[in-house]
């Protein structure tokens, strides 16, 4: 079952013109710079705004359909919307706000019971409360377990972690990174912030200027420097897919197995095995024709793709790791033209690409949950 959105929104003077296709499984990020028409586009799949022309379906069943005058209410069209704000019920309990969702499900309709969906996101303890004796975590689940009560088709989330303090946002992708592996239905997620996309997508979808500017797998498409200007506050760099190898934890490190070669991190939270997303910045990576001591524990061996020249005095450069270059990771290195004229860089030429570990820290390192769909 997937959801097509694809239509034009009036809005200011260009208004938002744009087909997203998003799949029956997995997670697919919306992203780009405030005011690029994301939340525009959500709104107009949900039914909160009249597009001017196109269509919007879910698995052949239209939503919306200019041509025909087809509009069905935001009701009646069975999508899941989670919003920034629970707008939860004030005097409700927590039960009587994920009741609500359940009454408006058909009878006939698959999806999780309330059972399901109080296990699935930890609300057990909080059915009793109301709305202003819960945390901005809890509301918000909340508010995704009423969103799932509601057997929706496809769930839309627009920014649902953006009023949340860090250690709220960090629980609640916990959940949220458990929904594709339990639900099967397409899942649009717009937002701001890398870390999310990192521990969430399986696919990403670029808008820039109320048009898609890019789309593709998220591994892929978040590493693709040549998009650093549309992406606002996604810095440059490069997002590497690893598994866990070891804990040292005398050393509060992680060793991460990428296209073959150990790559050293600050501790992560997971066990050997464990499927994970490095990100690094572009001005982070250093270029060496060999192996030197240094304090830059990570030194990986791979062969220059392509040099960018970008506005002086820069170059960027990316490199397939791995021995022979391989396909398979990507990363990128922004470096100075005159370093690419020292070290002779070309396309095809082996280099070693150092960084320290202090460089994938924080945010910049996720754990992520593979779904069938996941290109990672």
């Amino acid at each position: 079952m997937s959801l097509l959105i694809d239509v034009s929104v009036a809005r200011g003077d260009t208004g938002v013109t744009a087909r997203i296709d998003v799949p029956p499984q997995g997670i697919t990020a919306l992203i780009g710079r405030s005011g690029a028409g994301k939340s525009t586009l959500l709104q107009a799949a949900a039914g909160l705004l009249r597009p001017v022309t196109g269509r919007v379906a879910i698995d052949g069943s239209t939503l919306f359909d200019a041509a025909s005058g087809t509009d069905l209410a935001p009701g009646a069209r069975r999508l899941g919307v989670v919003f920034q704000d629970g707008r939860l019920f004030p005097h409700r309990d927590v039960r009587a706000n994920l009741l609500y969702g359940a009454k408006r499900a058909p009878a006939s309709a698959a999806g999780p019971a309330l059972d399901e969906v109080v296990a699935l996101l930890g609300l057990a303890p909080l059915l009793a409360r109301r709305p202003h004796q819960l945390s901005g975590g809890e509301r918000q689940r909340v508010a995704l377990g009423r969103a799932l009560l509601g057997k929706p088709r496809a769930l839309l989330m627009d920014e649902p972690l953006a009023s949340l303090d860090p250690p709220r946002r960090q629980e609640l992708l916990g959940y949220l990174a458990a929904l594709p592996a339990r639900l099967n239905l397409p899942i649009l997620y717009v937002t701001h912030q890398m870390d999310e996309v990192m521990r969430l997508a399986d696919r990403v979808v670029l808008l820039a200027d109320g048009r898609v500017a890019a789309e593709g797998p998220a591994l892929e498409l978040l590493s693709d420097l040549t998009l650093g200007p549309l992406v606002g506050r996604f810095e440059a760099g490069s997002v590497l897919a690893g598994s866990v190898a070891e804990q040292l934890g005398d050393w509060q490190l992680t060793t991460v197995m990428v296209a073959g070669q150990r790559v050293t991190v600050p501790q992560v939270a997971a066990a050997p095995g464990a499927a994970v997303r490095l990100r690094i910045r572009a001005r982070d990576v250093a270029l060496q024709r060999e192996v030197l001591a240094s304090s830059a524990s990570n030194q990986l061996a791979g062969t220059v793709l392509r040099v960018i020249e970008r506005e002086a005095p820069y170059a960027a450069v990316e490199l397939a790791l791995g021995p022979g270059g391989a396909p398979g990771e990507r990363l990128w290195a922004l470096v100075t033209q005159r370093s690419v004229q020292a070290l002779a860089v070309a396309p095809g030429q082996p280099m070693v690409a150092s960084f320290k570990a202090v460089a994938v820290e924080g945010r910049a390192a996720a754990v992520h949950t593979e779904t069938e769909s996941s290109s990672s």
